[in-house]
Order: structure tokens, then sequence, then C-alpha cells
């Protein structure tokens, strides 16, 4: 039920009751099983949430990564594994919950459930794809509720109905049913207070307009660096860029590393871009590759990068992906991992920036994230913090083909602009492109590997959501709470050991 919460082959309604029968088998054997039994159930359950989500990775790393598939499957198994390993800790907390408390520690399995899902999307740079609140992102009444708590909070509303589920099927003690009841009607007045959100609409006709351009080249991985291709996909973007200013565009963005060359070192090639932007007076937004020359001892350097070019054809400023892709531009622990030669030879060995640069067009102050960037919510914040009134999205999907990726991408790109009261633009080179508005709602969107250019009319917002300000509180709310049950019971079971073997008749 996990993996079936996210698109494109999922729906939203299993993420609700996705984590009640886990919980209830944790409950039922808290007393008879051991904690490693608890963390086998808690194990599996991730293996199978994960793999069924994230189960291209395997084909990208087999086409792009040149690995055979009896090499590339393990790796792939190697991710979920890793992935895995929290819901196995959530479910061990859960089983010393309930052995201390009884059902009541049940109540629990949310504030667990968040604190690993923030774990898990911080340590070493993390990789927070597919979090339980993410599966809303299509729902509109419901992801209003990221305004004020962000993802972390979609993800403790989804545990907890997911929970009362599970107390609702393992006791009829009066207090506990009053408490199922509790979160029935909290779930309500999220809902009805949501409609009334989205319904009004207010940041639609806020702030002033801006007609955005998004080109979608539709360049098939294996042709991007082709040398007999060069021209001709420059030609299509082009083409495509200048269909977007004919239809009234105001700034044109194209894809994550759209330009197969150095857009800023290599002059000659960067022309044609260049005098269309002087030649129409708009100002363009690029994804390209970033190069650093050794300096004060310091080797060479490369970078996954955005820079925006001005209306007089000029590069202004530049923008650093500071999130780069585990097994795409880098490979973490390569002298552990010295058996994935190929892939090693084949990922770019790119460097991460370090600044949330906002790109400021004549007033106009734009951010941009670069490919699943989009998925970190403290980014989008970073990025608001520093004045972006419109966030922008570039990436290359084409690795992922037809798989649920692109679809899966798209969603929790759209989690933002609830999240910080913004409009998301986003350009992909395969799809999917198109704009959401502020309430999470999908403006335009292409189909995948269409070669089109669209224009979105958005607007450049100010106002900051509740979230913004106070950032991803119900995460440390549960991270508290996780590590305060963890401090006050594991002495508890130290010492009753010790009492134990001191007293074997005790």
């Amino acid at each position: 039920m996990f993996a079936a919460s996210f698109p494109k082959f999922g729906y939203p309604a299993f993420a609700w009751i996705a984590l009640a029968p886990a919980i209830v088998a944790i409950a039922t054997s808290a007393g008879s099983v051991s904690l490693r039994r608890s963390a086998s159930l808690g194990f599996v359950t991730g293996l199978v949430y994960f793999a069924g989500t994230l189960y291209w990775v395997v084909e990208v790393m087999h086409r792009y990564g040149d690995l055979a598939w009896p090499l590339a499957a393990p790796i792939g198994l190697l991710l979920v594994s890793y992935l895995a390993i929290y819901t196995a800790v959530w479910a061990v907390l859960l089983r010393l919950a309930v052995r201390k408390m009884g059902v009541s520690g049940v109540w629990l399995a949310p504030a667990f459930w968040v604190a690993m899902e923030w774990v898990r999307g911080s340590i070493g740079g993390g990789f927070p794809w597919a979090l339980l609140g993410s599966s809303q992102a299509s729902v509109v009444p419901i992801v209003q509720l990221a305004s004020v708590t962000g993802v972390f909070g979609l993800s403790a509303l989804v545990a907890l109905v997911g929970t009362a589920a599970a107390v609702f099927s393992l006791t009829h003690r009066r207090a506990h049913r009053l408490a199922v009841a509790a979160v029935a009607v909290l779930l309500i007045v999220v809902a009805t207070a949501g409609t009334v959100r989205a319904s009004h609409a207010r940041l639609t006709m806020s702030g002033d307009p801006i007609r955005v351009g998004l080109v979608q080249g539709a360049v098939e991985q294996d042709q991007k660096y082709d040398p007999r291709f060069q021209n001709l996909i420059l030609d299509r973007y082009i083409a495509l860029s200048r269909e977007a200013i004919a239809n009234g565009a105001n700034v044109v963005i194209w894809p994550e590393a759209s330009t197969t060359f150095y857009f800023d070192a290599q002059a000659a090639r960067a022309l044609p871009i260049r005098r269309l932007a002087a030649e129409t007076r708009t100002p363009f937004i690029l994804g390209t590759d970033d190069y650093q020359a050794p300096i004060a001892g310091r080797t060479e350097q490369f970078f996954n990068a955005a820079v925006l070019v001005g209306p007089d054809g000029r590069s202004t400023q530049k923008y650093r992906k500071i999130h780069l892709v585990p097994f795409g531009e880098y490979v973490p622990l390569k002298s552990v991992l010295f058996f994935v030669g190929p892939l090693i030879q084949a990922v770019s060995d790119f460097s991460p920036g370090h600044e949330a640069v906002v790109f400021d067009d004549r007033g106009r102050r734009i951010s941009v994230a670069i490919c699943y960037e989009a998925i970190y919510p403290a980014l989008a914040t970073a990025f608001v913090q520093n004045g972006s009134q419109l966030l922008a999205t570039i990436t290359n999907d084409a690795w992922f083909g037809w798989s649920s990726a692109a679809y899966q991408h798209f969603e929790q790109a759209g989690l933002r602009a609830v999240e910080q009261g913004r409009y998301v633009v986003r350009a992909a080179n395969t799809g999917i492109s198109g704009a959401i508005d502020p309430y999470g709602r999908t403006v335009a969107r292409t189909t995948l590997f269409e070669p089109i250019a669209i224009t979105v009319d958005v607007r450049l917002l100010t106002d900051r959501t509740i979230y913004s300000r106070t950032g991803d509180v119900v995460a440390w709310i549960s991270l508290l709470t996780t590590a305060g049950f963890a401090l006050t019971t594991l002495p508890i079971r130290r010492r009753s050991r010790h009492r134990g073997n001191a007293n074997p008749g005790a």
C-alpha cells in the first residue's frame, strides 16, 4: 500500500491506511517477539515500499551507468535496503513503546515515522524521495496543510490516520475510541479548511503577473552528447524559444543541462543564444555545465549550474546546484564501492554549490532548483527567505524514460508551491514541464517526450506562508519526542536486565 500511494500507478488514498497493517503486526507481537523480529517486519515493509517507488533506479544504472543487469540490480537493492533501515528502526521503536505503554504506545507511531523521514532526508545530503506526505500532493483539500506544517506535517497527519485505524482494530477501550474519533474530526477540519483556502485562492490574484516560456526539447539522453546531434539540439531549442517569445513570454526557461557545452566558457557556441536574447530583449534562464579552473592550489571543479542571461545577451548571475544526485552526479563512498567501476567512469564528477542564489531580472526575483533539488523543502525555504518571488525548477528526466519517476518528480515539486505560497514553473528536457499554483493545482503540464514550448501566466508573490516562517516544527517535535522516548526507555531496559541477573527469582 505504501508503494501504491504514489504515481504513476498508485493512488493517494492507499497512503491513509498503509501504516495500519504494519502497526498491528508489530503491536500484536510485542510481548512475544524479539526486537530482531520487529526490525525484520519493518525492514521488509521498507523493502517493498522503496522497491515499488524506486524500481526505475536499476534501469537508469544499467542503461546510462553502463552496468550489466547482474550488477545494476544488486546496487539498486543496496539503495532500497539502506532506505528500509529507517522503517526497521521505526518498527523497533514502536515495539519498545508498546512493550512499555501497551496500546497507548501505538500513538507514538506517527512521531517515530516523521522523525525517521526527517533523518532520511538529512543524513549525508539526504534522500527525501517519496515521503509519506508527498503522496497527497495532488489532493488539493489536504495538501493545503503544507502551507502551515510543510510536507512533514502531511506525513504526520497521514501516519496519524493510519495509526488510528490500527488502534481501532486493536482495542475497544473507550479512551482510545474517543481518540480515534478525535483523529476523524481533525481530518474533517483539515479537509474543510483546505477546501475553503483553495476556493478563495487569494494568492492567484496577488502580485505582479508574468508570462513564462518553458522549453521542452525532448532530447534522448544517448543523443545529448553525440556530436552528430549537437547542432540539431541547439537549433531545436532556439526554434522553440522563438515560439515562446512570439506568444508573449517575459522570460524563457530551458531545462537542466540543456546546452551541450560550457555556456560561459565556450563563447562561440553560446553566441546564437545570446543573440536571440538581445534581439528579442528577452531574458533566458539556462541549465548548463559550469567549469572553474584551478585556483589557489585547488583542482579544477565542475558544477551543474543555471545561468541568467539578461535582455542584452550577457550572463548576469549563476546558481550552482547544491544537492547533487548520488550515483548520478557523484559516487559516494568510491573507495568502498570499487566494484562499480563502469558507473564511476560514467557519472559526472560534479562539485556542490554552496549558496541559494536568487536571480534578479530587473526586479523580478526568480530562484532555480536543479533536478531533484525540488524535493528538498529547506532549499525552497532558503530561496524564499532570500527574496524569491517565483520558484523555478529545471531538470533532465530523460534518465527516467517512461517510468514512474517523472510523475513522482513533478508532484513532489508541486508541494513546494503550497509550502512556500509561490507558483512553481518547471522546464524538463523530456517532461513533465508545466506550472503549479500556490494551492498545488496544476496550471499546465506537458506530456513526456514531446518537443514543445508552452507559455504559462503566473504571478510574482511576496507573501510568506506560516511554514516558510516557522520551518519544520512538526519534524522537530517528532525528533524530540523520539529522542526523549529513546533516552527514557533504553536505560530502563538495561537496569531491568541488571536487576534480573541479581535476583533470578524475581
